[in-house]
């Protein structure tokens, strides 16, 4: 069994559970450390209904989350097309319908190809993005309209790996800051229709990979023992 060194420095890759946000998995662990004045922060927030790869850093270790979170990202999952929310993804209720009658094959992956590259993406409201000091999805809540901007973002490859409508399956690599959910509206335009995210799990950032992540009950069991 591995032997943690939480003070000097950890870097802990942890498979984060669905429903969990990416701060309860931080509290989660740094309860069963159990030393009050650890650092420990992860490099890269996971909404609570994606699933995946979260990196965690201990101890001055915390010093290279920049870094961390600065790596290309990699997401599997399924845009459902046909409908909207406004979260973007399953959050909140589908609010408008769309046809997709006349959705192809060569419709969606020529929808795809639009994306590739250096784009401008606006953030979802419900999304931590802070506009004049307050987070967006705080304001989404109290029906208050904040005027979020778009920014510079990059997709490397979007590809469709499965089609059967209303659902397709993706995997994207992209750069800090892509919102998947944004890209899922985006699609759904792309495509003279509508869509919402209904499934996401980040597989990379950078060279790591999920497959070395730990589960997090066991990752808890082991630094408990």
């Amino acid at each position: 069994m591995r032997e943690f060194n939480f003070a000097e420095g950890e870097v802990l890759l942890v498979d984060k559970p669905l429903t969990w946000t990416s701060f309860d998995v931080v509290k989660k662990i740094k309860n069963a450390i159990g030393v009050r004045k650890l650092k420990i922060g992860h490099a890269g927030t996971l909404d609570p209904l994606a699933t995946g790869l979260l990196i965690l850093c201990t101890g001055r270790m915390t010093k290279q989350i920049e870094s961390f979170q600065a790596q290309e990202k990699t997401y599997t999952g399924t845009f459902t097309l046909g409908g909207t929310t406004p979260s973007y993804d399953l959050e909140s209720e589908i609010d408008q319908t769309f046809p997709t009658s006349h959705l192809d094959d060569e419709i969606l992956l020529k929808g795809t190809k639009q994306f590739i590259g250096e784009i401008d993406q606006i953030p979802p409201k419900f999304s931590a993005v802070k506009v004049n000091g307050q987070r967006a999805y705080k304001a989404a809540r109290k029906g208050q309209e904040l005027e979020i901007r778009s920014r510079k973002i990059t997709i490397d490859s979007f590809d469709l790996t499965r089609i059967a409508l209303p659902e397709v399956d993706f995997k994207i690599c992209c750069s800090k800051g892509t919102y998947i959910r944004s890209l899922a509206r985006d699609f759904g335009e792309a495509v003279d229709s509508g869509a919402h995210l209904s499934a996401l799990r980040r597989t990379h950032i950078g060279e790591y990979d999920v497959a070395d992540a730990y589960d997090l009950e066991d990752l808890i069991s082991q630094i408990k023992q």
